[in-house]
């Protein structure tokens, strides 16, 4: 069984949080496997900042044959975000109101527009509920924000690598990005390549937080101690730069790290601390013990901010990139997660016989 792709198509007025609106919108999604009779087998997927609705080609290790979630027993789903370049509308688009692409003149949006634009693809599905949401990182956040909208869809939440609120020192991390970008002096042009060499340098600075000096000292230190230039850690950081332009835009890395910064599920909710109190999912969050991004306090407070969650924590040398890379330890927690939500279900049975 293979994955099929789709595109959903919005053609009325969709209001952003801004008060901006655009005039409808498409978003490109993946499928996988088959909805069952009940239409109680869905996992819906939300992709980080950089990545596709393919999230076989970025998770591979949960989802296939004989994973995690196999598409034999699952329905999975991933939209690519809106603001996105992997099919989504997105900066790059024709707006059809003047027959041009964006560029700069798209609207910013916040994780709150992105999750409504995909609570509506959700309804088109018919949808009514979701076995399990899962996310990490700018994914987590946006999986969050859903859970907390919605909370008679999802059931069960694994939110990864993430947080209830983007921190200042997150913050901090992507303005500097973002001033790369600027320092581009193509970023003025209204063309498909603006500010490509400043999204170069931006990936660069992503990187440092992506990782951790453990990964660092273990991959990309030189071998031997003669060496006085051309570092190997200076290629990895000017190689990683590259590769994402080749593949990205610069105005979609601009308006998804202003969503990331935006991400504060307490806003107009009385704080955090009280909208974590009408999250209804079954929750698992999970951290990774080197994440200098996301790092792990966020996810054990929201552990602690939410009765009857699971916790998890992932060790790798990886930093926040962890939970992409330390697989099998994250499909371990997720088994666990379902396991023991099954022992205290059979439990309250006996209990009330």
């Amino acid at each position: 069984m293979s994955t099929e792709q789709h595109t959903f198509h919005y053609q009325q007025e969709f209001k952003l949080e801004s008060g901006i609106s655009l005039p409808g919108f498409q978003l490109a999604y993946t499928t996988y496997g088959t909805l069952n009779p009940q239409r109680d087998n869905v996992v819906w997927v939300c992709h980080a900042l950089t990545g596709s609705s393919d999230f076989t080609d970025w998770w591979s290790g949960l989802f296939g044959d004989g994973k995690l979630y196999d598409p034999e027993d699952w329905f999975i789903v991933c939209a690519n975000t809106p603001g996105g370049c992997y099919g989504s509308t997105g900066p790059l688009s024709v707006n059809p109101n003047t027959l041009q692409p964006y560029y700069h003149s798209f609207p910013q949006l916040t994780n709150r527009d992105i999750v409504a634009a995909f609570d509506l693809m959700r309804q088109e599905l018919e949808l009514e509920k979701v076995h399990t949401l899962i996310g990490g990182s700018l994914g987590g956040q946006q999986a969050l924000e859903w859970a907390l909208q919605k909370p008679d869809v999802f059931e069960r939440l694994v939110h990864v690598a993430s947080n209830a609120r983007h921190s200042a020192w997150g913050i901090a991390f992507n303005e500097s990005q973002r001033m790369a970008i600027r320092q581009d002096p193509t970023w003025a042009d209204y063309s498909e390549p603006a500010g490509q060499e400043g999204l170069k340098t931006a990936r660069a600075i992503a990187m440092l937080s992506y990782r951790h000096y453990t990964s660092y000292e273990l991959n990309q230190q030189e071998p031997g101690n003669s060496i006085t230039d051309n570092y190997r850690a200076a290629s990895y950081q000017v190689y990683q730069g590259e590769k994402l332009a080749k593949r990205f835009n610069a105005y979609t890395y601009w308006l998804l790290s202003k969503a990331m910064d935006s991400h504060n599920i307490g806003r107009n909710r009385g704080g955090v601390e009280n909208a974590l109190h009408h999250l209804k999912a079954k929750t698992l969050f999970v951290g990774v013990d080197t994440d200098l991004l996301f790092p792990v306090e966020e996810q054990r407070f929201l552990h602690e901010q939410v009765p009857g969650s699971a916790f998890a924590l992932l060790h790798s040398d990886y930093g926040h990139d962890g939970f992409l890379v330390e697989t099998e330890q994250l499909i371990q927690a997720v088994r666990n997660f379902y396991q023991t939500e099954t022992i205290n279900e059979r439990y309250y049975e006996k209990q009330t016989v």
